[in-house]
């Protein structure tokens, strides 16, 4: 859409307002298809060692499982809704998007096999295969059977579909056996046999029974499928295949509400629900004749378009055997990194410290521990009146809950939201809320029709007469094993003003409610878009006036068409915008007379890109510069339908390092892909001396410890 329009003799011709306002936007699951495509590269590049490559390729696939659970399961619901929304972006609606995410979907499925493929070639070379049977020596076919008959046939409960046996409930992601048999007299069957089992190991290795001292994996799931004769004895069995489901679980907890269950145990209904939904695509580890295909499509009840072969395993229970296997060899694996002391604290008492001066931690380069170690003295500081703090996602073995619950037993008042709507960590949230109350703490589960996705933290102390307030702000969740894999921004401020407003966002979120109004932080749903739109708008002026002005800004994702007019409005008057958007984005760059001034690029590589950084003004002008960190993606979900807080950035040091930060981003060369105008991406990689900044961050980190 980005290029004009001409008629039967190539003469331009009038574009319609319609297609103006879609000329420089995205679809959005066009746009996230592209970024798992990023991912895949990631796989694909031998630049990245060669077993953090296969990690990638187990990437790809979640990431894929996620999109079809969510993104295609709701698309597939909209199809039965009455006026269906067109979306905002490219004004397509569910039926051509669902016609246009299918081929994408086989395109890319038939590069992650061919990467597969090559990487497991690559492997091979070091003296390890992932076999089927075709390939074992008949001593290890020997001690595979001997293995599937004593570990592992005892457990396994076959269903032979019939009149009186129907079609068995398959879960979302597991794998299956499943065959088409036929019977002494000529009638066929289907059978399923479910392939997991807590009591046996996903793989079964042979270590140097080749006679080359090399280690074989073989998947139990391929083993399951190999005996198939065995286990249905008395049958022939005609066809075979692993199979794995993918269910929508795009499931409304609002509108599904039951006012007879208090909320929690609403959620738990919620979680049993969307685990019986309904399937959005098949995958099949082997052919099956068109006819079966049809069958199972139709006790399934999914469209025969959402079926997909699949050439590398079908599942990824295999990668975790094989990097164990070759854990001696560091040559396949990233260099090892370790987050590092923070050079802004010491390691003794980090009240006193925090109370002098803001404090900013960027993870994982930097380490959580001090935010950790604050949580833990502020729970046996005498001076503590509460803490306060709103939790979305958190590690299995969680320090702060640890925390949290020491403080409530020391007499603090702990007030704690728990976001049970937060996707897929429903049940850990659950389990947790309950261990909070279970240790006095106050806990309060979201507010009706808004997820509560803000990073704050608030500790109250008494000063002589007075109140300090200690708040922590961060752009990445509580979360101690991601803060390991996911790059945050992470501030410790003693602000009176940024406390005092941040008490308000938690007491409102305490009640159910939402700040209307707040001076310095922004919070949505009902003073960020706004005030984003407002600092937009404020570039805007200093361009016309002939002043210096800039935006830059970082996201995981911008789908919000507000904020991406208002941007588009931006560059039209000659506001320099720089952007690093590591997924999603719905705007397209260097459009001619629309988003010329507009650079976007997108990080991938081996951390995941997650902080939210908000700039305006100019470098040319620091002490006018505005710089917010943040929890927010430009995106309507965040601007609109969540709880988010960006807070502002006063202290002179921290501004100089974020905006050092994010011009160091923008210098990527090893990682980084340039957006086109017309949506596509190219890497900036030139081959001599590319600058990887997410290895620059780590290197100076570790050099700020060794001086």
């Amino acid at each position: 859409m980005s290029n004009p329009k001409t008629n039967n003799s190539g003469a331009p011709v009038k574009v319609s307002a319609a297609d103006d306002k879609y000329r420089c936007f995205l679809n959005r699951e066009l746009s996230w298809l592209s970024f798992n495509e990023r991912v895949l590269e990631e796989a694909e590049d031998p630049h990245n060692p060669l077993l953090e490559r296969l990690g990638f390729v187990s990437i790809f696939r979640s990431n894929l499982d996620e999109f079809f659970m969510v993104r295609v399961g709701g698309l597939h619901d909209a199809l039965f809704v009455p006026g269906a929304s067109i979306d905002s972006r490219s004004g397509m609606g569910p039926r051509e998007q669902l016609d246009e995410i299918r081929p994408e979907v086989v395109r890319l499925s038939e590069r992650r096999d061919k990467a597969y493929a090559d990487i497991m070639e690559r492997v091979a070379d070091y003296g390890l295969r992932l076999s089927g049977f075709r390939d074992l020596t008949r001593s290890e076919s020997d001690y595979i059977r001997m293995k599937f008959e004593s570990d592992i046939r005892p457990l396994l409960f076959p269903t032979i579909l019939g009149k009186k046996q129907p079609f068995p409930f398959l879960k979302n992601k597991e794998v299956y056996g499943f065959a088409v048999l036929e019977t002494k007299n000529g009638k066929r069957r289907f059978a399923i046999v479910p392939s997991l089992s807590p009591m046996f190991p996903r793989s079964i290795v042979l270590t140097g029974m080749s006679g080359t001292g090399g280690v074989t994996v073989v998947p139990v799931d391929e083993v399951i499928l190999h005996y198939f004769a065995d286990i249905f004895h008395g049958y022939k069995v005609i066809e075979k295949s692993l199979i794995r489901i993918i269910r929508n679980t795009d499931l409304d907890e609002e509108r599904v509400y039951d006012e007879e269950l208090d909320y929690r145990s609403h959620i738990a209904e919620v979680i049993k629900m969307r685990k019986k939904l309904a399937p959005v695509k098949l995958e099949l580890s082997r052919e099956l004749s068109e006819a079966v295909v049809e069958e199972l499509c139709s006790l399934l009840k999914l469209g025969r378009d959402w079926v997909f072969r699949t050439k590398a395993p079908i599942s990824d229970d295999y990668i975790k055997p094989i990097k164990e296997a070759l854990a001696d060899r560091p040559e396949l694996f990233y260099k090892p990194r370790t987050p590092q002391r923070s050079p802004s604290l010491s390691e003794t008492n980090v009240i006193p410290q925090v109370l002098k001066k803001d404090v900013l931690l960027h993870y994982p380069y930097e380490s959580i521990t001090p935010f950790l170690n604050l949580l833990q003295q502020a729970a046996a500081d005498k001076n503590v009146i509460s803490i306060q703090m709103t939790l979305y996602r958190l590690a299995p073995h969680s320090k702060v809950i640890q925390a949290l619950t020491d403080a409530a037993e020391n007499g603090k008042e702990v007030d704690v939201l728990v976001e049970l709507k937060a996707r897929f960590d429903e049940e850990n949230n659950i389990n947790w809320s309950k261990q909070l109350e279970q240790a006095g703490c106050r806990v309060v589960y979201g507010i009706d029709g808004l997820k509560v996705h803000s990073k704050i933290c608030l500790i109250t102390r008494r000063n002589g007469k007075s109140v300090q307030y200690i708040t922590q702000i961060g752009t990445g969740n509580y979360n101690e094993s991601t803060a390991r894999l996911y790059t945050d921004l992470s501030l410790i401020t003693a602000n009176r003003d940024i406390g005092v407003e941040t008490s308000n966002v938690i007491r409102k979120i305490m009640m159910g409610e939402t700040v209307a109004e707040s001076e310095n932080l922004f919070v949505a749903p009902h003073c960020l878009q706004n005030r984003i739109i407002d600092c937009i708008d404020g570039e805007i002026k200093k361009a016309k006036n002939g002043e210096p002005a800039y935006i830059g800004v970082k996201l995981n994702s911008m789908t919000d068409v507000k904020i991406m007019e208002r941007l588009i409005a931006a560059s039209q008057a000659g506001v320099k915008i720089d952007m690093v958007i590591r997924g999603i984005c719905c705007l397209k760059p260097g459009i001619k007379g629309y988003t010329d001034n507009i650079r976007i690029v997108s990080i991938v590589g081996r951390l995941l890109e997650h902080s939210r950084i908000y700039i305006f003004g100019s470098a040319e002008k620091p002490d006018e510069r505005r710089i917010y960190i943040s929890s927010a993606d430009f995106m309507t979900r965040n601007t609109l339908k969540r709880v988010e807080v960006a807070v502002p950035i006063f202290d002179a040091d921290i501004k100089a390092r974020i905006s050092g930060i994010f011009d160091d981003l923008l210098k990527d060369t090893a990682q980084a892909r340039l957006m086109l105008p017309d949506g596509t991406y190219k890497r900036l990689r030139t081959g001599k001396d590319d600058f990887c900044v997410q290895e620059y961050f780590y290197d100076t980190a570790e050099s700020r410890n060794v001086q």
